[in-house]
């Protein structure tokens, strides 16, 4: 679920024409990077791996329409970055990651 969850995202990212194509390279690097991470998260954390992929995909969708919703987005954002609390020590680069995105995320609604 995690693998294909983090693939429909990065098509929907490849897709999208209303970000910007150094934005989109970017976006698709680090969701490459929080493939791993989750991955190996969900080997001792699988519904917390689940949820930080999900609350990716949610974040991406509102970040990407044609209409941007900014409540919404930031909703999502606020969700997928409350996803990782609590593995800032032992996952550090996944927390890091997504941190990451969420920032970039939050950044295309304005």
């Amino acid at each position: 679920m995690i693998n294909e969850t983090i693939a429909r995202i990065e098509t929907r990212v490849r897709e999208t024409g209303t970000i910007r194509e150094e934005e989109k390279v970017e976006l698709i690097n680090l969701l490459s990077e929080l493939k791993a991470e989750v991955t190996e998260l969900s080997a001792t954390h699988k519904e917390q791996a689940e949820s930080i992929a999900c609350f990716t995909d949610v974040s991406a969708h509102e970040a990407t329409r044609e209409e941007k919703d900014s409540r919404l987005l930031s909703l999502s954002v606020d969700g997928l970055t409350s996803s990782v609390e609590g593995f800032e020590n032992s996952h550090p680069g996944l927390v890091q990651i997504v941190n990451r995105i969420s920032v970039m995320l939050a950044s295309m609604g304005i």
